[in-house]
């Protein structure tokens, strides 16, 4: 049975919590004694997080920015679900919601990232092997991307459509619209949810589309069957209800992927996502970030430290497949020149448009891995172009490193290091070693 891909835009949610009891002397607004702040992924990033943590394998295609909110998102979601990150232009969506006792008092949005058309090979791949896919729509642009990335799909679709967001495409096994989302699909005047649910199946050409309304369940309609209502197993009105439709987009989709039908796919979705809310909804998702000193730091983390404490930062770059000695006596020499080394490594897309399609013979996830275990490496910095300038460009290293193999050889980056100053050294490299003479002896 393949994964549930979820395929949408992620947001990094942040809950300050702490208590209140007193006015502001200058303004009539409370005053909130901070007591915690507890961070979780948000959009489809929660959806993958409660999938997975029912027990199945989930990969999240996602953007995330290439800035501190990005980069706690990922260390929230790595340890738990397969992570395909794509490029975001902008910055990384946050929404902070200050709490006492229970009750949000204001909401803070910052950010305005967008998902940058780039479907790559791995996503893909992802969908190809997929038992079924959540599209979980928050008016980002991932699900633009998904439309192309599921054409010619044949296993279960379930799509969560946003107000801002794109039209489903048509032929999706599940539609998950809210009441307010319904209604924003519907040209025509609004006349309950069974009545919209069966509007949408004719014209968006569903085979099923389930309103939720809330505290009462979702109402249900399906191509060429009656409309049922399916309620809630448990009450939680009243509660925070945050999260909820994540929820019971991801439970109906696992259910279909199982081989469950749509009246039980949702009725399976109504249960969890009431559940959900009755537990604290999404107050209640508790994830342990990783500190800095608990995993290897991210590379643009790194260079911002190095260059804080007034140290030398150096960089190189490759596809390091088949990591041998020759590799590991370049990186060694590199890391002495100065106080930190940040290695550019080429993606498996990269590499096959520089290589040839049999290459790289090792994917990106096990060479990242096997680098960062080096002590002379202390990040790692996955590129997709064909040639690391973005990744210099974000990283502004004091010096690049290019093995002896290039001595004299005009070098594609050079441009963007001249116009940052940094240095080119070329060190030598050992005779014999490389990755195209162990391939043809392994042959």
């Amino acid at each position: 049975m393949g994964p549930l891909v979820v395929i949408g835009d992620t947001l990094l949610d942040v809950d300050v919590e702490g208590d209140s009891g007193r006015l502001c002397p200058d303004a009539p607004v409370p005053v909130v004694d901070v007591a915690a702040e507890q961070a979780r992924p948000g959009g489809a990033g929660l959806a993958a997080l409660l999938a997975a943590r029912d027990g199945a394998e989930v990969v999240l295609v996602t953007a995330i920015g290439e800035d501190p909110d990005g980069h706690r998102l990922c260390g929230l979601l790595s340890e738990e679900v397969e992570l395909l990150r794509l490029p975001l232009d902008g910055g990384t969506v946050r929404k902070t919601r200050v709490r006492s006792r229970g009750q949000t008092l204001v909401r803070l949005d910052t950010g305005d990232g967008l998902a940058r058309y780039a479907p790559t090979d791995a996503a893909i791949e992802a969908v190809r092997r997929a038992g079924a896919v959540l599209v979980s729509d928050y008016g980002r642009g991932m699900a633009r991307m998904a439309r192309e990335l599921l054409h010619g799909t044949d296993v279960p679709v379930v799509w969560d459509p946003h107000p801002r967001g794109e039209q489903p495409m048509p032929g999706c096994s599940l539609l998950t619209p809210s009441e307010a989302e319904a209604r924003a699909l519907c040209p025509i005047g609004w006349a309950g949810p069974e009545q919209a649910a069966r509007q949408l199946v004719r014209r968006l050409r569903a085979r099923a589309v389930a309103v939720t309304t809330g505290s009462h369940g979702a109402a249900l309609a399906v191509e060429g069957g009656p409309s049922a209502h399916v309620p809630p197993p448990v009450q939680a009105g009243g509660r925070d209800a945050c999260g909820a439709g994540d929820r019971f987009a991801g439970a109906a989709a696992l259910a279909l992927r199982d081989g469950l039908d749509v009246r039980d796919a949702v009725t399976i979705g109504v249960g969890e996502a009431s559940r959900f809310v009755e537990r604290g909804g999404a107050a209640n998702v508790k994830v342990a970030e990783q500190q800095l000193g608990d995993r290897p730091r991210t590379a643009l983390e790194v260079a911002e430290f190095t260059r804080a404490n007034g140290g030398r930062l150096i960089a190189t770059g490759g596809c390091f497949d088949l990591l041998h000695a020759g590799h590991v006596s370049l990186l060694r020499r590199a890391r002495a020149l100065g106080d930190a080394l940040v290695v550019c490594v080429n993606s498996d897309d990269s590499v096959r448009r520089l290589k040839g399609p049999q290459r790289p013979v090792v994917d990106v996830r096990d060479r990242v891995e096997v680098l960062r275990a080096l002590s002379c490496v202390d990040a790692v910095l996955v590129f997709e172009e064909n040639t690391p300038d973005r990744a210099i460009s974000l990283l502004r290293p004091d010096v690049w490193v290019k093995g002896g193999d290039y001595e004299g050889e005009f070098l594609p980056e050079s441009e963007v290091l001249g116009r940052l100053g940094a240095e080119i050294v070329v060190l030598s490299t050992l005779p014999g070693r490389s990755t195209t003479n162990l391939i043809r002896e392994i042959q």
